[in-house]
């Protein structure tokens, strides 16, 4: 009796050769028949590369095929097979046509403070699977998500200031410094909450624009409002202190506050930041619905620990 055949070797063969038919057709050329009964010689998946002499990273690739995920294939060639029509593509690093919907607006997280390592790390293979924006978590696991995500397109977003924002100002600057420094892309930062119901506006300013200077222009910032505890003029004031410091993006809540997003307040605070920061709606969205409705009232990102059940079109609770 022969040997089994090796299905792996098998199957990447196969794909081998449906991408060099495809690229052959986006060529302009057609596809060569097989000289015979026997199939067509398998391209090597290099070859099959827009621009084979890229190498990737051989850590990152064995870490991806342990996910499940491949990672042989530039991006530039998966964004060409999707656009040829192809509904499915053995995944890339880089582009994923999935990130084209929902989950490119969605930052997966998980911030309970008893994520256990085993957690983060299910997180961040989600993350790769239905190529969400990023993940957020604690600052504690800011350096093994960036170890797990490298080379995955997904951005490691962590904390600031979590989860009250009575914070000293130089402390959340030095937190927002190591963050960086330790891997991580974006920052949630937690405003001074008691500061800005006091109307001391200087401090809130301050306060905010720390973190942003600490970790420059390469880095996001988002400023969370916490909205459930503010009135609609402090959720306007705060707003306006946050595109004066500089931040990128304001956010509702960090999930811990009681309450959540409302469209109501992604309404607010977009009327009040204007079309060039981003808002995030974060707190209780669990449903692809939440989301669309959201989206709609002007947030252009999503905080969502049930990230993947919203993509799914399932109803999902909050796992913060």
């Amino acid at each position: 009796m022969s040997p089994a055949p090796d299905s792996a070797r098998d199957r990447e063969n196969l794909i081998d050769v449906i991408t060099r038919k495809v690229l052959d057709e986006l060529a302009g050329t057609a596809p060569q028949p097989p000289a015979g009964p026997a199939p067509p010689a398998p391209v090597s998946a290099a070859a099959a590369r827009p621009h084979p002499d890229e190498d990737h990273d051989p850590e990152t690739c064995e870490r991806c095929r342990s996910w499940g995920v491949c990672g042989s294939r530039g991006p530039e060639e998966t964004r060409m097979l999707a656009e040829a029509g192809a509904s499915r593509v053995v995944a890339t690093m880089g582009y994923c046509p999935a990130s084209d919907g929902l989950a490119s607006l969605i930052d997966h997280t998980l911030l309970k403070p008893d994520a256990t390592r085993a957690d983060i790390e299910a997180l961040c293979r989600e993350a790769a699977q239905f190529c969400f924006a990023s993940v957020c978590v604690n600052p504690i696991w800011v350096p093994l998500c960036r170890e797990l995500l490298r080379g995955i397109g997904v951005k490691v977003c962590t904390v600031i200031g979590f989860p009250s924002g009575a914070h000293a100002p130089d402390v959340k600057a030095y937190e927002a410094r190591r963050a960086v420094q330790q891997g991580a892309e974006e920052l949630d930062m937690v405003i001074n909450i008691g500061a800005l119901k006091s109307k001391d506006y200087a401090l809130v300013e301050q306060d905010i624009r720390g973190v942003v200077q600490a970790v420059g222009k390469a880095t996001i910032v988002k400023v969370i409002l916490e909205t459930a505890m503010l009135t609609r003029e402090e959720k306007i004031m705060g707003s306006t202190l946050a595109k004066a410091a500089g931040a990128d993006f304001v956010k509702t809540s960090t999930g811990f506050g009681g309450g959540g997003a409302t469209v109501e307040d992604i309404q607010l605070m977009r009327e009040t930041v204007g079309p060039e920061m981003g808002v995030k709606a974060s707190g209780g969205v669990r449903t692809k619905e939440d989301v669309e409705k959201l989206v709609a009232a002007g947030a252009t990102r999503i905080g969502a620990s049930a990230g993947v059940k919203i993509v799914r079109g399932e109803a999902g609770e909050a796992r913060y």
